[in-house]
Order: structure tokens, then sequence, then C-alpha cells
């Protein structure tokens, strides 16, 4: 062999090491994955938490060559959105027009339990499945299986019986309820009261206000003169900024806080500081866990992309319903009953560990509670899946 000969065939072999370390490259028209999303209205303030792990996970699978198909190809993927303002309504005319006349390939989920239930006939209508994530009601259960399902283990019978024996398990023997007059926090507390009366913990507070408040300060008074051993805050993300400032202003003191929903997002924690240490709230990821590898590999990415880190609810979820339709598509493809079975029958690998459904609901993930510690995130109940433990409320 002569040295020319000898040159092109080391060129050769290096280029099919590279070539075989590489990504495949993405090939034919992008797969078209159509959404809507509260960018503005009610929820907003809950949104980027959604939508940034939704770019994310496309812009991995992109990275990483495209949405890979049963046949060994990859498409990259694109998004087509659009706002549904935080209104349901919006929300059934949006995906309508996505899959009627957008034409997508796939469907993600909007935010919120308002939207996914309105959306859930649109689904079955059309035939087009639909993993969703931030929705989570006993309702659901009432949906018909078929073309949606709920990755989500904070449905709120469940919780209130796991908040209960949690609270009873740290000593608690009186709480102050507060709850949003929105569905998801009416109907945690319906679940809620009777299974603290079945645990012994007396309730000496139970209000509930509008979502749209804008003063707390007459109810905590309340609170404070009863001096419960707890504070349930059935929040949303707006009104979990003003519970932390009011409770902290009038200096509400009890070991165990909880605050339902807005905790686990980054600019609660930064614009509280310690001040919320040991804030409880609703969630059943953490990047800590050792028995989800690739839930450190999300986080780190998420703050390297967005200078914040993932909520531990919404952004967990939403990348999770991402990675379940991900899996879904690269043993069906895109044909939608194909999707559909292999969702049903499937078991998927996800930043929270095993995925597997039954009827619409999630049967694997534990419920769970986490807690601020020290301006982290960690899953202080059920201990099976505990980073901590849980850590009574020093002050404010």
């Amino acid at each position: 062999m002569n040295v020319t000969r000898r040159w092109a065939t080391t060129l050769l072999g290096a280029s099919l090491t590279m070539a075989a370390a590489m990504p495949a490259l993405a090939e034919g028209d992008p797969i078209r994955i159509g959404y809507s999303m509260a960018r503005t209205g009610i929820f907003a303030a809950a949104a980027p938490s959604q939508e940034n792990a939704y770019n994310l996970w496309r812009d991995q699978v992109n990275a990483d060559g495209g949405l890979a198909l049963p046949d060994g190809t990859r498409r990259p993927v694109e998004f087509v959105s659009y706002d549904d303002q935080s209104n349901p309504a919006n929300t059934v005319r949006i995906y309508e027009r996505l899959i009627t006349q957008d034409d997508v390939d796939l469907l993600a989920a909007p935010w919120g339990t308002p939207m996914h239930l309105a959306l859930a006939p649109v689904l079955q209508r059309y035939k087009m499945p639909m993993v969703g994530n931030t929705a989570a009601s006993v309702q659901l259960r009432k949906v018909a299986p078929g073309y949606i399902w709920f990755p989500t283990s904070a449905i709120p019978d469940q919780m209130g019986a796991e908040l209960a024996k949690m609270m009873k398990a740290e000593g608690v023997t009186s709480a102050a309820l507060l709850a949003n007059e929105l569905p998801y926090a009416q109907e945690f507390r319906s679940f809620l009261i009777p299974a603290l009366k079945e645990a012994g913990i007396e309730v000496v507070v139970d209000e509930s206000y509008p979502p749209d408040i804008k003063d707390m300060t007459s109810m905590l008074v309340d609170v404070k003169a009863k001096a419960p051993d707890a504070v349930i805050a059935m929040t949303y993300p707006s009104d979990a900024f003003l519970f932390a400032g009011q409770a902290k202003e009038l200096g509400i003191e009890a070991p165990f806080v909880l605050s339902l929903v807005g905790p686990t997002i980054d600019a609660y924690r930064k614009a509280n500081g310690a001040s919320v240490d040991g804030i409880v709230s609703s969630a059943h990821w953490s990047p800590e866990s050792d028995a989800w590898p690739r839930g450190k590999a999300f986080f780190d990415a998420y703050v390297e992309k967005y200078g914040e880190e993932p909520d531990a609810l919404d952004s967990a979820l939403s990348f999770m319903s991402l990675e379940i339709l991900q899996q879904a598509v690269e043993q069906a493809g895109l044909e939608p009953e194909a999707i559909r079975k292999a969702i049903f029958e499937g078991s998927f690998d996800t930043i929270n560990g095993k995925v597997e459904f039954e009827g619409v609901q999630n049967t694997v993930t534990p419920t769970g509670f986490v807690q601020i510690q020290d301006g982290k995130i960690e899953l202080v109940w059920p201990a099976e899946i505990a980073t901590s433990d849980f850590q009574p409320k020093q002050g404010w």
C-alpha cells in the first residue's frame, strides 16, 4: 500500500470513528408539536416554568440529531404555540386550530387543570394523544381514558391523606387552613379536612379567599391569635408571594408551614431569601435523589440555559411529559393510534423515575412533599423517596 492509500485509509477510519461518536443528523421536514400556554392572564406567573422545560427538551433533542423514529431516522422538532390568556375556552379553540389548520404532528400540554379538563373532549373527538403535566384533580379520573394521561401524583385526595400523615408524624395537633378559591386548592381542602380530623388534628381556622386577593392581613391576624402548630396556605403562585411576605410582616410562628403551589419556583426563593426556609410545598421530584440519576442532568442543563433552577413540580412534570411522548414516538412513530397504544401499554424512564399508566393516571410515582432547606428544594415525604428529613420552621 503506498503512502497516499495508507493516508486515505487512515482518514477513512478516523472519519468512521468520528461518525460513530456523533449523533445522527436530522432528516426531512420538522416534526411539529403544538400547544397553548398561559403567557398572559391569571396563570401567567407559572407559565415560564413549563415553557422553559419544553424549550430545553426541544433543544436537547435537536442537538442529539432530532426525534428518533422506529425506522432509525431522526427529524428535527419545532413548536407551534399560542397564548391562551389563562382561558380554558381559548385553549379549546387553539387546540382545534392546531389539529385542523396547523396540521401539527404531536401535541404538548397547556398549563393548569382547567385547561386540561376543557381540552380532554377535544382530544377524544379528534383522536389525538397528549401527555398532560401541570394538572391535578380527582376529576381527571372521570376523563374518558384513551387520549390523555397525567404523570403527576399530586392528586388532592392522595395529597390530603399524605399531608395529614406527615403532620401527625411531626407532632402537629392544630392547624389553620387558608385556601384560594380556585378549584385545585378547594379540592385539596375538601380532602384535607376529613383527613386531619381522622388524624386527631384540630382545625382552628378555615378561610377561603379570592384568586386576585391583595391583602391577607385580617386572615393572618386571626391565625396568629389562634397560634396553631401548622399553617396550611393552599396557594397558587401569585398569592404564594403575598402569603410569604405578609406572614413574615405579622410574625406568624408555626413549626409547620405549607404553601401549596409557588414555593418551588426559583423566583420565590430569590424574592424571599432565607425567610422562606422551612416552607413545605407540593412536589414529588428532586435533583438530589440517587434513585433518579437523570434528574441532576436535567437540573444542571436547566440552570445553565436559564440561569435559574427548574420548578420542582411544573418544570419536572413538563419535561417528563415530553420524555414520555418521545419514547412513545421512538417505539410507535407518528401515527396517533400507535402512540396511544404505546403510552397505554408502556413503561417510561423519566427524570422522576419509572412512569406507567393505568387509565389516565400514573400509578408508580409516590405522592410527595418538599421543603425549602438552606435555599434548596429537598424531598421530605414520604420516607422512601426523601432526600432530607423534615425540619421545623424557625421563624421568618
